[in-house]
């Protein structure tokens, strides 16, 4: 049996942590001051929320299917946050829904059908990722957000 307790740890600390420290955060911090790719903490959480729901939908898929190709957005993230206007969400309901969509792929993940960890999921530059390893390298891509968050907080 796979233990995936580490990468249940890892999001479940990261967003009891995390989610008073954003929501207490001050509007010109969360709205105007920006990371180096010119993100701002708001267009950050929700390009983490864009990151919950396709690695949502790979580990649902991965379980019924083998060898998946499914879309990739990595190459879209700047596209993604702008369609859906980030910018101007609603901080409470954003910081909320980020924290309940890494919550359900914490119950995901302890549902998660072992047998299907060695299913793959080939990315748009061609990179094979297994179920194991997604779920094991979902933890260190809110990590690395959370640490732009970090510098952005700090300037």
């Amino acid at each position: 049996m796979a233990n995936f307790t580490e990468a249940i740890n890892a999001i479940n600390h990261i967003t009891e942590v995390w989610e008073s420290k954003l929501l207490n955060l001050p509007d010109d911090t969360i709205s105007n001051r920006r990371n180096s790719q010119n993100r701002t903490i708001k267009q950050l959480i929700g390009h983490l929320i864009d990151s919950a729901s396709n690695n949502h939908q790979r580990m649902v898929r991965l379980q019924y299917h083998s060898d998946l190709t499914f879309p990739d957005y990595t190459q879209d993230n700047d596209r993604w946050i702008a369609i859906q206007n980030y910018q101007n969400e609603d901080w409470n309901n954003l910081v909320a829904l980020w924290k309940f969509y890494n919550l359900h792929i914490v119950h995901l993940v302890q549902n998660i059908d072992i047998s299907k960890l060695n299913n793959t999921w080939t990315d748009f530059e061609g990179n094979i990722v297994s179920l194991h390893d997604m779920i094991n390298g979902y933890p260190s891509h809110l990590h690395l957000h959370i640490s732009e968050i970090e510098e952005i907080i700090a300037k």
